[in-house]
């Protein structure tokens, strides 16, 4: 893997992406890059009613992402820091596609071209996914407010979404290393061994012994 190892974690609401990058950045000793959720002060409104506040949701999201990883780039990975994320910025085409008129969308991805060009891109992609009923009960168990307004219908096509992003993604770029998991099988939040056998498929793709939990004992 060349440069400077960056990770991100990604998948649908309610399926672990920062627990897992958390553990990660536990377990390798890397910088840890958690996206903004609970300031996005249109967030609660855009669950109560997408059509009216999805631009402003959507830019909100995409502003401060751009600013996380421009801080990102030049705090750690321009230093050699290695770095792991609970995203991937290209998240915020999947929810704009799908949230966006079509004039509303084609003005939104100039500008996320614009913004995104010269941004770090990851070395790898931890991505995880699970059945409706699975990213329910986990949304239910971290009880947020605005994520209580959330449908069924959406989060699902939110789901089937992500499937098709994530492939075309890979298609698209052969050389960034793409990890799957099932949360429908896996649960490394209550399963030891399910968070080890993660970790363990994702070792080979760091830099032998220089970032490796164990050799940092």
């Amino acid at each position: 893997m060349e440069g400077t190892p960056f990770i991100t974690v990604e998948g649908p609401i309610g399926v672990g992406k920062t627990s897992l990058a958390k553990a990660i950045s536990n377990h390798f000793q890397l910088a840890l890059l958690k996206e903004i959720v609970d300031e996005n002060p249109f967030l609660g409104k855009f669950y109560e009613n997408i059509e009216e506040w999805s631009f402003q949701t959507e830019m909100f999201f995409l502003c401060n992402r751009f600013k996380q990883l421009g801080d990102i780039n030049k705090y750690y990975l321009n230093r050699d820091i290695p770095v792991v994320a609970d995203y991937h910025i290209f998240k915020n085409l999947i929810f704009a596609q799908r949230t966006l008129s079509g004039a509303e969308y084609q003005k939104y991805y100039k500008i996320y071209q614009i913004l995104t060009e010269d941004m770090p891109k990851p070395n790898v992609i931890v991505y995880l996914n699970a059945s409706l009923d699975t990213l329910l009960k986990r949304i239910e168990m971290r009880g947020r407010d605005f994520e209580k307004k959330i449908s069924p219908l959406y989060l699902e096509q939110l789901s089937i979404d992500y499937e098709h992003q994530i492939s075309k993604f890979e298609k698209e770029h052969p050389e960034v290393t793409v990890l799957r998991f099932n949360g429908d099988e896996i649960d490394f939040v209550k399963n030891e061994e399910d968070l080890k056998f993660i970790l363990e498929q994702l070792s080979p793709s760091l830099k032998k012994g220089v970032y490796n939990h164990e050799s940092s004992k």
